[in-house]
């Protein structure tokens, strides 16, 4: 250090002589070393002496220079003592403590390399670690650092070591773009990563779903000669059983054993989950033989992931069995092992099963944690069993745990599906007050609630509040919006927001697709539910099962059951395993085309392939027999529902009732009532006897329902539904009119559906005028008519022979906020039809589909009898050539229309015998009033429907 004394002759003698006398004499003027003109220094001046003092470790005198830190400064110092480790660290320390300065992307570079070079990892580590933090936010930054590291290697010549030492700490972040720049160019310097990094790298890439990239990865890993290890080969086990398939990972592993490794219980165990994902539990079995074979023991995840594999098939009886493979061996289960089999039963709707596993945990001495109890409030809330779900969630205490966000969300979620939404909004507001703040998964969940009770407008309101809040919606969150457009019946709004949400850049996201396609589906547009299939596949989405299921059951539901199979061939051409849902909509669709004999082939196949029936599959079973009056059916496989452990639901037991109602067994149906009712609120119904006589099946049902009833009670309002429905079905309106009254004393508040049931049962009886006061009761009460309330008058005014009333109702229905959907449409073009007004039938059919409503097989049957019933047997054919260029096909109810008008005007049936016979349509495929073209037809679709799901929700 340059200093200055006060006079350059000074002897030696003299200097201790005035050194003695400061000593005494402290008021005298002390010589002081001060550096010369610190404020004047220029920045290498600056620079040279700081790297003066690091170098000689006296920190504190930095306090004494004058400047302020920056990045020119401290990377000058950090270049010129780049071989000095120690005084490097002490400045950047120093410098990131300053208040107003914060090192650049440079500066880590360079400490980061100078640290590495003595091998000083662990603190070169955790500057790393805080440089890619900080340019952890966009996806461009991986090249950033990775460019700066590069170029401060090739200024100082040394630490190749920091790019593997990156490489690992991007693949541990899950930064796996980021880590693949580093990995395709640290070979340019010398640097070949090591086999640890290149394992978590892989691990990485396969936990995010790049199985296809792991696998090109450990290819280059190869070539650059780079030795596997055992954990290397486990790794890419999971990589090729997600991307090519597990037959391709046996192969690899067979080819590593020919090479010499020997595979380990976790490379045994990927090859157990990859066999479990695809459903082949006998393959899965095998490994665990191969296992034993070779000496490799069997763990606990072994066996669990064995459990899980029949688990999602619903072979509960199975899993168990696992776990006694377990308990007989040497393992202990753990609560993770019970937690699978709860999860299982609970997603099967067994909860009682669910319950004994969850007690017999507790007997084992293992206490039940969050995920376990989790599992039983999503069964309970599944199985519409609220009441047990809340018991659950508020007992959460006495297990010494706290809910998480996931326990709100999902009874937020059974509120919500229950139609509970006031509750659903309260429990969504004690979880933030809890410290949960409602995330998007939250307001997806009410958003939904709100669009499957109609609320959209409500729904609209939530989307702003949301926005307001700074909750970024997700696909999830269009979808849901999309869907609830579908339902209100804007297809215009639809089309609008689904162009928006491809301009946002959702153009391989499967759910949104698939909720387009399922609202186009449910309108029957099947043209258009295809090219949005197509599209997907053009912009590079990947249809998944729900997207083959949705296509599939909107084929069904129009009794297109050759194009629904073709939909369900082309899933398992891509490697995608049929479903039971897939199956609950091929069995409704067999029903709904009536081609019965196909029923028992399609359950056979549904057990080969290793599936159980869920509570779906006999719901849509005994339905089908119910509405084909064949009750005997319908009972055998409801005894055999309840044999297999399931709870018949709010559905099955109104088809039941339904049924009986319609059927003409009023006596067994209300005596079923007063089963699922809780308390005995039905004493107006007549004939409350046991009414069994020599039937043992419907006893033996009656009994089910006892035992049902003890711990799943319907609500009373629903039973009151379902009450007034059958009385309606059954032609006893004024019985059910005087129910409605007797109710409505004892504090019973009619819903949509109480109005709506009673509206339809006195149009569909002609008392259109009592219809109307009805509906001018409901008005009273502040209960809106819907859409199906008006279709109902309106087909009440065309059958009483009021057309032009039902016209002028027609056209004030949007005055009433309300949009005609096709069965409005149906109904007046077959009044228009009937009244030999073809003309006004034809314009209607235009304004129709102007209006974005896709005409329907009915309406064209409508049209087609309308027009053979005038002899205008050319204009009929040429309707049928427009029905099927519209993608739409005729059923044998149409064909049978045009015959009949051919016959009638003596025209030539060759060329309709020729339309017919490739067709192979069965006589019995439909009848004039099943598909609806004759009086009864919409209505009684459209009640069925209702009593059905809308009816009991």
């Amino acid at each position: 250090m340059l200093l200055r004394y006060s006079s350059s002759s000074v002897t030696l003698s003299h200097f201790h002589k005035f050194h003695r006398k400061r000593s005494f004499n402290t008021s005298s003027k002390i010589i002081r070393w001060r550096p010369r003109d610190e404020y004047k220094l220029n920045q290498p001046e600056l620079v040279d002496r700081i790297t003066r003092i690091l170098v000689l470790e006296r920190i504190s005198l930095l306090n004494r220079l004058c400047f302020d830190y920056s990045d020119e400064i401290l990377d000058a110092v950090l270049y010129k003592l780049r071989f000095n480790p120690n005084a490097c660290l002490s400045f950047f320390k120093l410098a990131n403590k300053q208040q107003h300065f914060r090192p650049n992307v440079k500066s880590y570079c360079k400490i980061v390399h100078i640290l590495s070079r003595d091998r000083m990892f662990n603190e070169a580590k955790v500057y790393l670690n805080e440089l890619i933090g900080i340019r952890k936010v966009a996806s461009s930054s991986g090249s950033l650092v990775f460019d700066e590291l590069v170029r401060v290697y090739r200024d100082f010549s040394f630490a190749p070591v920091v790019f593997d030492m990156v490489l690992k700490m991007y693949a541990e972040k899950g930064l796996v773009e980021n880590a693949l720049i580093v990995f395709d160019n640290m070979g340019k310097f010398g640097c070949k990563a090591s086999l640890r990094s290149c394992n978590s790298l892989l691990s990485n890439l396969v936990r995010k779903g790049d199985s296809q990239v792991a696998i090109i990865v450990y290819d280059q890993i190869i070539r650059a000669g780079t030795v596997p290890d055992v954990f290397t080969l486990t790794i890419m086990v999971k990589a090729y059983c997600k991307d090519r398939g597990v037959h391709k990972a046996v192969e690899f592993v067979r080819e590593m054993e020919r090479m010499g490794y020997q595979p380990n219980v976790a490379t045994y165990n990927s090859l157990i989950n990859g066999y479990v994902d695809i459903g082949d539990m006998e393959a899965a079995r095998g490994v665990m033989k191969c296992m034993s074979e070779k000496d490799a023991s069997c763990n606990v995840i072994t066996y669990t992931a064995l459990m899980k594999g029949y688990c999602k098939r619903g072979k509960m009886h199975e899993a168990e069995k696992v776990l006694n493979d377990i308990k007989e061996s040497s393992l202990v289960a753990d609560e993770l092992v019970y937690g699978v089999l709860v999860d299982g039963y609970c997603r099967i709707g067994k909860m009682d099963d669910a319950v004994r596993i969850r007690d017999e945990m507790l007997s084992a001495g293992l206490s039940v944690n969050l995920t376990i109890c989790n599992s039983l409030i999503d069964g309970y809330c599944k199985s519409e069993q609220l009441d047990e779900a809340e018991r659950i969630f508020l007992g959460l205490k006495l297990w010494g745990l706290k809910p998480d966000s996931y326990s709100y969300n999902t009874l937020v979620n059974g509120y919500s599906r229950g139609g509970h939404i006031s509750k659903a909004f309260e429990l969504s507001s004690e979880m933030d007050q809890e410290g949960y703040v409602p995330t998007v998964v939250t307001y997806n969940i009410l958003l939904k609630g709100l669009c499957n009770d109609g609320s959209f407008d409500d729904a609209l309101h939530l989307w702003c509040l949301m926005l307001k809040r700074g909750v970024e919606p997700n696909e999830r969150s269009y979808s849901t919006l999309l869907v609830g457009l579908f339902k209100v019946g804007d297809y215009e709004g639809a089309l609008k927001l689904w162009k928006d949400i491809l301009a946002r850049g959702f153009t391989k996201n499967t759910i949104t697709f698939n909720a387009m396609i399922n609202g186009l589906c449910k309108l029957g547009k099947m043209v258009e539910a295809e090219d949005i299939f197509l599209k997907m596949k053009e912009l590079g989405g990947i249809p998944d099962d729900v997207t083959y299921r949705t296509l599939s059951d909107g084929y069904c539901k129009i009794g297109d059951l050759d194009k629904a199979f073709q939909v369900k061939k082309q899933m398992e051409m891509e490697g995608i395993s049929s479903s039971v849902e897939m199956y609950n909509s091929l069995i409704s669709g067999f029903f709904t085309s009536r081609r019965l004999d196909r029923v028992n082939d399609l359950l056979v196949e549904m057990n080969a392939t290793g599936l159980a029936p869920n509570i779906v599959t006999y719901g849509a079973l005994i339905g089908g027999w119910c509405k084909e009056r064949r009750l005997d059916k319908a009972y055998g496989l409801y005894m055999e529902m309840t044999k297999n452990g399931l709870t018949p639901n709010i559905v099955i037991c109104s088809t039941l009732i339904s049924s009986l109602y319609r059927l003409g067994s009023i006596n067994k149906a209300n005596f079923l009532l007063q089963k699922i009712a809780d308390v005995n609120l039905l004493s107006g119904l007549e004939n409350l006897s046991t009414p069994c006589g020599g039937d043992h099946a419907f006893r033996k049902i009656a009994e089910s329902l006892d035992e049902t009833a003890k711990r799943y009670f319907l609500p009373n309002d629903i039973v009151f539904n379902i009450a007034i429905a059958g009385l309606c079905k059954s032609r006893k309106v004024q019985d059910a009119r005087r129910l409605f009254s007797a109710l409505l004393l004892r504090g019973f508040v009619p819903d949509n559906f109480t109005y709506c049931t009673l509206i339809h049962g006195c149009a569909a009886a002609g008392n259109v005028n009592e219809a109307f006061v009805i509906r001018d009761e409901m008005l009273a009460n502040h209960v809106n008519p819907n859409i199906t309330t008006y279709n109902s008058l309106i087909n009440g005014l065309c059958k009483s022979g009021n057309l032009e009333r039902a016209v002028r109702l027609f056209h004030k229905l949007c005055s009433k906020g309300l949009a005609p959907n096709v069965i409005t449409y149906n109904t007046l073009m077959d009044g228009y039809c009937k009244a030999g007004k073809m003309s006004e039938a034809l314009k209607l059919k235009d304004k129709m589909i102007e209006g974005g409503v896709a005409p329907s097989v009915v309406t064209y049957s409508i049209l087609i009898s309308g027009l053979c019933k005038q002899g205008d047997t050319d204009a009929s054919m040429d309707l049928l050539d427009r029905m099927i260029e519209s993608g739409i096909n005729p059923t044998i109810v149409t064909y049978s229309t045009l015959v009949q008008g051919h016959i009638r005007g003596r025209k030539r049936i060759s060329q309709l015998y020729n339309e017919v016979h490739p067709k192979e349509l069965s006589s019995d495929s439909g009848s004039s009033t099943e598909t609806g073209f004759m009086e009864p037809l919409c209505d009684r679709a459209m009640i069925d429907a209702f009593v059905m799901s809308e009816a009991v929700c």
